[in-house]
């Protein structure tokens, strides 16, 4: 389980905003140079597979991602920290350059992981496709292997928020709050959406259309909880007020007013109910 260290500000990853191919939403994916193969190195949703280090492999932690925008960023998330990379895709060759990560304490096999796949995303890497397979290789002979992520259903899925966006900042949501307390949200059918805040259950109305998703009026429950909970609960709720847009990489959701607040998500267990389309 992850135990918060400390709550960091980090600069937005701009994975959470940048719309790509296997996103769910109105938006395009952006260009920039690509490895020559039908399915391209940047704006994608990759699941990582495992390392390889000194001819040892290693299973990633279910949940580990890493993507590469088209504009000069790489994040990552092997289970433990959020991390940032600035990175430039040329041919077949990937560059990334000094990792900003944030500083949680994690299991102690998924921090050695997390230390492996962070060595094997610096520097210079040749990547190399095989229909939805990515291998990312350092001189030397160690490897990264990741696989396209599928783009979660936005109607339907339960989203577990795990970051608030607020204009140039991203702030983690502790990973130690109460179970029944861990803020999500689930989009319905009926244009409709519940959830949880931080502190109190709520439901609303929310109008899917194009990119965007138009929240109404929300009502809740009206419990007191501790500072820490009811912080996140005013985040969370001041991020589905009115208009945001949204996109969905992988099993990632992001929402962005246009006052920059917002949040980020990931996909849990389906429920009942299908994908927008």
């Amino acid at each position: 389980m992850r135990t918060q260290r400390m709550t960091l500000s980090v600069s937005v990853l701009a994975l959470l905003t940048l719309a790509a191919c296997g996103t769910e939403s109105g938006s395009s994916s952006g260009g920039g140079d690509t490895v020559q193969s039908d399915v391209p190195v940047t704006g994608v949703a990759w699941s990582v597979d495992s390392v390889t280090v000194d001819g040892k492999k290693t299973e990633a932690p279910e949940g580990a991602r890493m993507q590469i925008d088209p504009k000069g960023r790489a994040t990552a998330d092997f289970g433990c920290n959020h991390i940032g990379v600035d990175a430039r895709v040329k041919g077949d060759r990937v560059t990334l350059g000094k990792p900003v990560t944030t500083q949680m304490v994690c299991d102690e096999d998924i921090e050695k992981f997390e230390k492996a796949a962070i060595e094997a995303m610096g520097g210079e890497l040749t990547a190399e496709l095989s229909g939805k397979k990515l291998t990312l290789t350092k001189e030397g002979g160690t490897t990264m292997e990741l696989s396209e992520e599928k783009a979660a259903d936005l109607v339907g899925t339960r989203w577990t928020v795990t970051t608030l966006l607020a204009g140039e900042t991203a702030t983690t949501v502790p990973a130690d709050l109460p179970k029944e307390r861990t803020p999500y949200l689930t989009l319905a059918d009926d244009g409709t959406v519940r959830g949880n805040s931080g502190c109190n259950s709520f439901s609303g109305k929310a109008t899917v259309k194009g990119s965007t998703i138009d929240f109404g009026a929300i009502a809740g429950t009206r419990k007191m909880c501790p500072e820490p909970e009811m912080e996140v609960e005013r985040a969370v709720l001041a991020a589905l007020d009115g208009p945001v847009t949204y996109t969905v990489k992988g099993s990632t959701l992001t929402l962005t007013a246009k006052d920059g607040k917002g949040l980020g998500a990931t996909a849990e267990a389906p429920e009942s109910g299908s994908q927008h389309g």
